[in-house]
């Protein structure tokens, strides 16, 4: 669950800070009347990822047990592969996210409203569409029932809120050090569902190894104890864990947890002042700050 609420929170916060750009940017111009046409494409998007959600979950309970865990385990790699791309594009574009997304919309402007709906949507479908993916297959791998479905939504909650608040200037949060917590966390969650991706394709006998255990701890942590559910909803932790799963994972956190976490510790830029609130304070900042919301 709290995986799934990682997921959810950072996902959501990403789509909540483009959307409060997009929204805050028509307003400052004075194009109030086009604000329909981006909460038009924000729904349309939204709908979109609960569709392709359905339909994973509806393709996959009509497969074989052999079907069901080649699906399984090839969408796993497939996630860890859109999460691991998010999570390093996210920090490389925030800087210049706030002027890329102006320009397009002075563009879909000029082109009317269709263009306009076109440009909200692009900007959250893809947002909704990692999250769908990447939940199904969190689902998938801990197997707790409706729990990590609660998680996505407490985090996809708090996300929209936390957005809200960023756009009237109520809160400030350090964008920098909260993208670079979350994308460490999402590293290990990523590489638990790398795992059991694999562990999915040797059950499917698409790869070898399901019977050369590198550990079996399962007389220690019982998957059904208190302890085990909590390692396998966190860190997608086996009790059983294979030779090839371990190397996977190994494989998977080491280089790409120490090429996110380098070049971090940049200098922090000055605090910002705090506004009055809505739309007059949009027009105060004219790029994001690593370390100040870009909603701003």
């Amino acid at each position: 669950m709290l995986a799934n609420f990682l997921i959810g929170l950072r996902e959501g916060l990403e789509a909540s800070l483009v959307v409060g750009i997009l929204v805050a940017y028509l307003v400052r111009t004075g194009r109030r009347d086009k604000l329909s046409a981006v909460w038009a494409g924000v729904g349309v998007a939204v709908a979109m990822s609960l569709l392709v959600g359905a339909a994973l979950t509806f393709t996959s309970a009509r497969m074989s047990f052999r079907a069901q865990e080649a699906f399984g385990g090839t969408l796993s790699i497939v996630a860890v592969a859109f999460v691991t791309w998010m999570i390093f594009w996210m920090r490389r574009a925030a800087r210049s996210m706030k002027g890329e997304l102006h320009d397009k919309v002075d563009k879909a402007l000029a082109m009317g409203t269709g263009a306009l709906v076109t440009t909200a949507f692009i900007a959250v479908a893809r947002e909704g569409l990692e999250t769908a993916l990447f939940v199904w297959t969190a689902v998938q791998a801990t197997n707790q029932g409706m729990r990590p479905l609660v998680g996505v939504v407490l985090g996809l909650g708090l996300a929209v809120a936390l957005g809200w608040l960023l756009y009237r200037r109520a809160v400030q949060i350090n964008l920098a050090r909260f993208f670079t917590w979350t994308g460490a966390g999402l590293v290990v969650v990523a590489a638990g569902v790398l795992a059991y991706g694999v562990h999915d394709l040797q059950e499917a006998g698409i790869l070898p190894g399901l019977n050369n255990l590198a550990f079996d701890v399962s007389h220690i942590i019982s998957s059904s104890s208190v302890i085990g559910a909590l390692l396998k909803g966190i860190f997608n932790f086996s009790p059983q864990t294979t030779w090839l799963e371990a190397a996977v994972w190994t494989a998977y956190v080491v280089p790409v947890m120490t090429f996110f976490l380098r070049n971090q510790g940049a200098p922090a830029a000055p605090k910002a002042v705090p506004a009055t609130g809505g739309a007059a304070s949009v027009a105060a900042q004219p790029r994001i700050s690593r370390t100040s919301a870009p909603a701003a």
